[in-house]
């Protein structure tokens, strides 16, 4: 065999080796992981969408921010799908969530797609997603609205850096659909302390003034 033909295959060997790397890591190892992102979805935008469920957006049962998701992150990119099928989630565990992620197929479409990547089991990641968000404290202009009010970006991450002490700026991202506010996200330590997370601060939204719509039954 040739020099150059020697060289040729070491190179496609190092290309699948490449690719199948990357692969791996875009799927995910279940608990290898940096850090984490507590989404949390400002519920009113999300119920003037065409996906809207009703369970959520019943006038009957108002919600102002409630959890998108916990989100295993990389300091680059994320994993997701880390195991398939994913395990079954309890009955009992599923419901006991709903009334902070008031939304069955939400619920299992995020440990489906970020749960398995956790290395927890399903109660124990359901248990670990409630506890996120209780380190979270939601400012108190924040849990009702009676009426549409329009808010810079900045504004809203004040709100939550003055109500949650040690939350600096590179900890946190709000989020927009272009003209709503859609989410905040706040990203945690494996031990749910507040963290920083440069690359998901990057992505925040970048528009001048944003509308958050009035909570149901306001």
């Amino acid at each position: 065999m040739s020099p150059a033909e020697v060289a040729r295959r070491l190179g496609a060997a190092f290309l699948l080796l490449a690719a199948l790397s990357a692969s791996a890591r875009a799927e995910g190892e279940p608990g290898r992981f940096d850090h984490y992102v507590l989404s949390l979805s400002w519920s009113p935008t999300y119920c003037q969408t065409a996906q809207a469920e009703p369970a959520q957006c019943d006038r009957a049962r108002p919600f102002a921010f409630v959890v998108h998701g916990l989100w295993p992150q990389y300091a680059r990119g994320w994993p997701e799908f880390c195991q398939r099928p994913a395990p079954y989630v309890p009955e009992p565990v599923l419901r006991g969530v709903l009334d902070i992620m008031p939304s069955r197929n939400l619920a299992l479409h995020e440990w489906r797609r970020h749960g398995t990547c956790s290395g927890l089991d399903a109660t124990a990641y359901f248990t670990t997603l409630r506890r996120a968000f209780g380190e979270v404290t939601i400012p108190a202009q924040f849990r009702h609205l009676d009426t549409y009010r329009t808010v810079t970006p900045g504004e809203v991450e004040s709100a939550f850096r003055a109500a949650n002490p040690g939350l600096a700026a590179d900890m946190i991202a709000v989020d927009c659909d272009g003209r709503r506010l859609t989410e905040v996200q706040i990203c945690l330590d494996r031990s749910l302390g507040f963290t920083s997370c440069t690359e998901v601060d990057r992505r925040a939204c970048r528009a001048a003034r944003i509308v958050m719509p009035p909570t149901r039954g306001g």
